[in-house]
Formats: C-alpha cells, structure tokens, sequence
C-alpha cells in the first residue's frame, strides 16, 4: 500500500465515527447533485469513495428496487460507520480501491464522487480507471456540499492556482481520462462537475 493510501486512510480512520455529526445538513445537498446524474429505474452506480454512505439513499432512491447501487471506499471505518448508519440497506459496501476496482468493464452507468478528486493518489489514472468500468454515455458527478472557497475557508487556507477543482485544470484532466466536462458549478453552496464517458 501506497503512503498515499495510508495518509488517506489515517486520515478518514480517525474521523469515521463522528464524520456525520460533524456534517448533519448535507442530505438535501447529495439528493441534489444525485438528481442531476439523471439516473433511471434499473441503473447500475457506484459511488466512488463513498464514506460513510451518505449519497447510497437518494442513489438508491433514483435507480429503484431494479437497479444496482454499490459503495466503494478504502478505509474499513467509513463503510463500518455506513453500517452503522444502515445504510448498507440502500447498496452493496465494498472495501475497495478507486485505483483497481473490482469490477467488469463498461458494468455501471454512472459513477457519483463526493469529495473525491482531491484524494485520488493519481488524478489522471484513476479518472480512467472510473472511465472503464463505466459504459461508453455513461455519466460521472465529482461533488462537494460546500464550493471551492467555501471549503478553503472552512480548512482555513486560500484556493491555489494548482487546486484539481479549478475548472481550468479539471477541464483537461477529465478530458484525458476519458471524460467530457458537460457542466461544471462551483458556488458557496455546492460544486458539481458532471461528465460522460466518450464512446
């Protein structure tokens, strides 16, 4: 395992208990951006890097009783917190790496990440790696309930020109993963960059 691997797993490990608590507002922000994957009954979706399972219930909700819902994330804390939470019951929680996932290609319709990007070890080849479990059409969300300068401010550091959620940088990086930016949003209340698997 990587030390980007462990940073991020000490990381979310020592929050997992409490991550909920400390972000109790933010279902009708993960309804929200999982409405605009524009999801139908029967799809396949992951979440990528899921936590503790926040956006399983409106994924659920969107794909119906027919379709698949599966939650992958790295840390064993954030999908023990899922259980907890019973969110186990809206989808399939699978301890996984966003960098070799587990799962057949061109198998799901869409991926959703919720403060993914700035944690992918290799932005770019985990980007295609998201790519090719996802059909060609198919669809990806990167999510934040919070905009850009609205997070910054909350860590208590200002927006660099290197910061991966700058539509400047995002742009490309999606582009040579195997993804095309179809809307990008970055407000005080929410960013959400959607993008589709080119064919």
């Amino acid at each position: 395992m990587s030390d980007d691997h462990t940073h991020v797993q000490e990381f979310f490990t020592a929050r997992a208990a409490d991550w909920d608590a400390r972000f109790p507002d933010d279902a009708p922000a993960y309804a929200a951006a999982v409405a605009e994957l524009g999801l139908c009954e029967g799809d396949r979706v992951l979440d990528a890097g899921c936590g503790t399972g926040r956006a399983l219930p409106p994924l659920r909700a969107a794909v119906g009783a027919s379709g698949v819902v599966i939650g992958a994330d790295l840390t064993p804390a954030m999908l023990e917190a899922a259980v907890r939470a019973g969110r186990d019951r809206d989808g399939q929680l699978l301890l996984a790496d966003v960098a070799a996932l587990p799962l057949r290609t061109e198998s799901l319709d869409a991926v959703f990440g919720a403060g993914l990007i700035a944690h992918l070890p290799d932005p770019a080849e985990n980007l295609r790696e998201l790519a090719r479990v996802v059909r060609p059409g198919g669809t990806l969300a990167l999510f934040h309930p919070i905009g850009r300068a609205a997070l910054a401010a909350r860590q208590g550091r200002q927006i660099t020109p290197a910061d991966l959620r700058a539509e400047t940088n995002l742009r490309p990086l999606l582009a040579a993963s195997g993804w095309d930016m179809t809307s990008y949003v970055d407000e005080d209340a929410r960013f959400l960059a959607l993008a589709v698997r080119r064919g």
